[in-house]
């Protein structure tokens, strides 16, 4: 009898799509470290720059996150245990399933294991990285591995089926100690996998199953994405709406500036003498006071939801803006008075 990685070789000898996401997922990482990200540990705005799935951004019509946050990484260590997961299960499944099924099998688990991360943290938690969709590789080796035990030796079945089984139990309770690593992601994607490598079975020996056994997994499978769907919670916030706030917020900033170039125009004309009173008094009005109410007016019409995470700066600033417009209105009047 012939070795498993023997059988498998003679059937799928390239495992050219593993090697593709790896090349894939570290160009991204290149790409992010060129564009300021930390070597070591990225901030959450940079990886919603590029993509990270995260519930008010998501929801708010950025649905094509689930799919670019499986290609996100925090860090090198982090994407470097991915890599080596991905290498390490992804060569075997690829050679189990063929290229096609493998990537539907990869992209499916990653798209689910991203799903059931927006339903049960997506609003308190910015995620990525390919481990869901890793997971669900790992779903699929184990799925194979089970149905083929008696045609592999008992040696092979042992080795790569308890040691699979091993690391995603271990991968899974470390995630319930240590913070911060998507569990939901994880055993989404891994259940996603194992469905979909029933649905996509491809076996050693014929027949494979019978064809109410990868049907009944497909409606399981689309049944829990349905389900996940209905209860995607709603967000907190929409990310147009934040994102918006810091436009104009930086905006005003930019403007301060300019309004207090005008002051120290104003009081360098006061000190010299030889304006009038009412002239200063039209200068600070026009310079000073109709630029801060024009602000004032601007950004109170913006959404500011409290649970915005610029609406305590929002609001501070609106309280310097009207603070400054009646300051400068009150030395208008009194420099009109002659005060």
């Amino acid at each position: 009898m012939q070795s498993l990685d023997a059988v498998l070789k003679q059937r799928n000898p390239t495992v050219w799509v593993t090697k593709l996401l790896i090349v894939i997922n570290v160009a991204v990482f290149i790409a992010m470290l060129a564009g300021g990200a930390g070597i070591w540990h990225s901030p959450n705005g940079i990886q919603l720059n590029w993509g990270a799935n995260f519930g008010p951004a998501t929801q708010d019509g950025e649905w094509w996150r689930l799919f670019t946050a499986m290609f996100l990484h925090f860090g090198a260590l982090h994407l470097l245990l991915n890599c080596w997961a991905l290498w390490d299960a992804g060569q075997l499944v690829e050679r189990m399933y063929g290229q096609a099924r493998f990537l539907a099998i990869y992209l499916m688990s990653g798209l689910s294991g991203n799903l059931v991360s927006l339903v049960f943290q997506g609003n308190s938690a910015v995620s990525g990285g390919a481990s869901g969709a890793i997971f669900g590789i790992f779903g699929a080796l184990l799925t194979f591995l089970w149905r083929e035990r008696t045609t592999i030796t008992a040696h092979e079945f042992r080795w790569l089926f308890w040691g699979a089984l091993g690391f995603a139990i271990a991968t899974i309770v470390m995630g319930f100690v240590v913070p911060g690593i998507d569990n939901a992601s994880h055993i989404g994607g891994f259940i996603a996998g194992a469905l979909a490598s029933i649905v996509l079975a491809q076996s050693i020996t014929f027949p494979v199953w019978p064809i109410k056994v990868p049907a009944t997994a497909a409606l399981i499978f689309l049944a829990a994405l349905l389900t996940l769907i209905m209860n995607i919670p709603p967000p907190k916030y929409r990310w147009s709406d934040e994102i918006l706030l810091r436009k104009q917020l930086s905006e005003f900033l930019y403007q301060d500036q300019t309004i207090n170039r005008s002051w120290l125009v104003v009081v360098q004309a006061g000190k010299q003498g030889d304006t009038t009173f009412d002239d200063l008094a039209s200068q600070i009005e026009s310079n000073i006071s109709e630029p801060y109410a024009q602000s004032f007016e601007k950004l109170s019409q913006l959404p500011n939801n409290p649970a915005l995470p610029s609406s305590t700066q929002l609001d501070n600033v609106l309280d310097y803006i009207q603070h400054r417009k009646d300051e400068s209105k009150a030395m208008a009047e009194n420099l009109r008075n002659k005060n």
